[in-house]
């Protein structure tokens, strides 16, 4: 296939004309790898009310080596072909591999930058920080890597024929902002769920642009997963949440993703905010792969990082995993992950004790700090980050990270989405914060003597030896 994309459709229908994949994929149950189902049924759960996970044919795969592999992801890197210039559809074999070219939906997501942390590193005392910007895409946030997958696939159901009415989702707003944009893109009717004034403006109006139906209810992001669970098991509603595993196919290319922008060498941490946790059973799951074709040989560890307010993870990792037991999530300013019944508490927990993790919490008070000392070095976080720059920080604190580890922090939303809290900060109308970091404007009448003064005076304040 050497079609570019000058035109999409020409680009599409050549994609398409080609033979049929040779490699293939399939629901499997958890705990039973004899419960099998196609990509293309309705289905979400295994017959003993456990979650379902992706298994690709692996022995097909090793048919081709690791070192092709990388020179195959490498070539396809940021190019024009369709769909491969996708950092998700350039994995297109790791990921869906049964899906027709001409039903990809996808807005070229993925190749999200690492951001060198230099600054904001030495000042908390590691040496080699690292920012994966996953917020730098087009709906701002890592959920974009998920959606292409999931609607990509109900586009394909439907061209063979399946009677899927709509696609839907509860969410604290980023999978919303996805699911709508996909939706859009692929002419799919969307539906979304979201707690009523328990997100952001931003968040907010992305999936009304996009032209989803949109319920604000009178719950929180546990009481939309209810709504939704029911929608798609009484009214044959698609169901978009991440416990519909091909969420995980697409978000787990942001770890291989990582290791391909370090020259395929692999970090000592991976730090990500977790919620409904399905982004770190598939952070596991894209390492797992790439070992298991041979692209590494060791693991790094991984650091879940929970807002102290929604932190069952946390709690339970605090007794050993033994036991799980949901809470009731209390308000946070990371609103996106104030979830207290995660759906993918159970592929979480085996991604933490196989890649020797590390389950950390942060305050509200230290997330705000976290962002507001990070944002001085050059960043702009949203709360999630914060949460996760919180928990590496404690974590170099107590020595359990130490100062020459390469550590890479990944930034799950893009700043913009969360002003509101920035702006509170810098204001001072925190509700129980004391910022310690705050920088509001300076309002002074429009006189060169008076700014003269006040310019050199805060120059020798905050930069003066």
């Amino acid at each position: 296939m050497t079609a570019k994309r000058a035109g999409a459709g020409a680009a599409k229908a050549a994609g398409s004309a080609g033979r049929k994949p040779q490699y293939r994929a399939w629901f499997e149950s958890l705990h039973e790898p004899s419960e099998r189902y196609g990509l293309d049924e309705v289905v979400y759960t295994a017959r003993d009310g456990g979650l379902l996970q992706v298994v690709h044919d692996l022995d097909e795969l090793r048919k081709t080596s690791g070192d092709e592999w990388k020179r195959r992801f490498e070539e396809r890197s940021h190019k024009n072909e369709w769909p491969y210039g996708s950092g998700v559809w350039g994995m297109k074999e790791w990921v869906c591999p049964e899906i027709d070219n001409e039903n990809v939906v996808s807005m070229y997501e993925g190749h999200s930058n690492l951001f060198w942390a230099e600054r904001y590193g030495r000042e908390i005392g590691v040496e080699d920080l690292w920012i994966k910007q996953c917020g730098n895409s087009h709906t701002g946030s890592f959920k974009d890597l998920g959606m292409t997958v999931l609607v990509s696939m109900v586009k394909e159901m439907i061209a063979r024929g399946k009677p899927i009415p709509a696609v839907a989702c509860a969410s604290t707003g980023d999978t919303s902002a996805a699911l709508s944009a996909y939706a859009a893109a692929a002419g799919i009717p969307a539906i979304v769920f979201l707690p009523r004034g328990k997100i952001s403006v931003a968040q907010l109006i992305q999936p009304v642009a996009n032209g989803a139906i949109v319920f604000a209810l009178d719950t929180d992001f546990d009481g939309c997963m209810e709504i939704v669970r029911q929608v798609a098991a009484k009214d044959g509603i698609y169901l978009a949440n991440s416990m519909n595993s091909l969420r995980i196919e697409g978000q787990k290319t942001v770890g291989i993703e990582i290791v391909q922008q370090f020259d395929w060498e692999v970090p000592d941490w991976i730090v990500i905010p977790g919620g409904n946790l399905g982004n770190v059973s598939a952070l596991a799951k894209g390492l797992d792969m790439m070992r298991e074709l041979g692209l590494l040989t060791r693991r790094p560890r991984i650091v879940c990082a929970q807002a102290e307010s929604a932190n069952p993870l946390y709690l339970s990792y605090q007794r050993g995993f033994q036991v799980f037991e949901p809470i009731a999530a209390r308000p946070t300013l990371a609103s996106a992950i104030q979830i207290g019944n995660p759906v993918s508490i159970e592929k979480a927990i085996d991604a933490i004790q196989r890649y020797d993790g590390i389950v950390e919490q942060a305050s509200e008070a230290e997330l705000v700090e976290a962002c507001a000392h990070a944002d001085r070095t050059g960043l702009f976080n949203c709360p999630h980050t914060g949460v996760a720059l919180a928990a590496t920080a404690k974590l170099v604190e107590r020595g359990v990270i130490r100062k020459s580890d390469r550590v890479v922090v990944i930034s799950t939303a893009h700043g913009l989405k969360f002003v509101d809290f920035k702006v509170k900060y810098h204001s001072m109308t925190l509700e129980d914060i004391a910022p310690e970091l705050p920088n509001p404007p300076i309002e002074l009448p429009a006189r060169y003597d008076i700014v003269r003064d006040e310019m050199l005076k805060q120059i020798e304040r905050r930069f003066g030896n």
